[in-house]
């Protein structure tokens, strides 16, 4: 930032550094034959609702479309998405709630023992069939 202003101040011709003071012409290589079409920026006070309207949508649309950073969105989602994710996942199996009865406890429960299969010790435990699906009905 400091380095942008500084280079913009050293190259300033003028060396006035105030807003209101008049700017020098620019030299006359700088200045074109052809004239602008149209003044740029349009005086709103003279323009129609509709041509305001017309001119607020398609600057608000540009400026959209120019500062859009598609991966900087996509990583700030994903960020969100984690964050949350994690939360609520630490809140539902990890956390102590400081009461009597802990609300996600029949949760806890199944989880840890649908994951019980894989610890060593119970790993090699046989656990009872459905019996209708192994009978076979023929």
């Amino acid at each position: 930032m400091f380095p942008t202003l500084i280079r913009r101040m050293a190259s300033r011709s003028n060396p006035s550094i105030f807003r209101n003071a008049t700017a020098t012409p620019p030299p006359a290589s700088y200045i074109s034959p052809y004239k602008p079409k149209k003044v740029w920026p349009p005086d709103f006070s003279r323009l129609s609702e509709k041509e305001q309207f017309r001119f607020e949508r398609r600057y608000k649309r540009r400026l959209i479309l120019a500062t859009a950073r598609p991966r900087w969105d996509k990583f700030v989602r994903l960020a969100q998405l984690f964050s949350v994710t994690s939360v609520v996942i630490y809140s539902v199996l990890f956390m102590d709630w400081q009461t009597e009865k802990q609300p996600f406890q029949g949760v806890r429960d199944k989880f840890w023992g649908a994951l019980g299969a894989f610890s060593p010790q119970q790993r090699y435990e046989r656990r009872n069939p459905d019996v209708a699906t192994t009978t076979d009905h023929k």
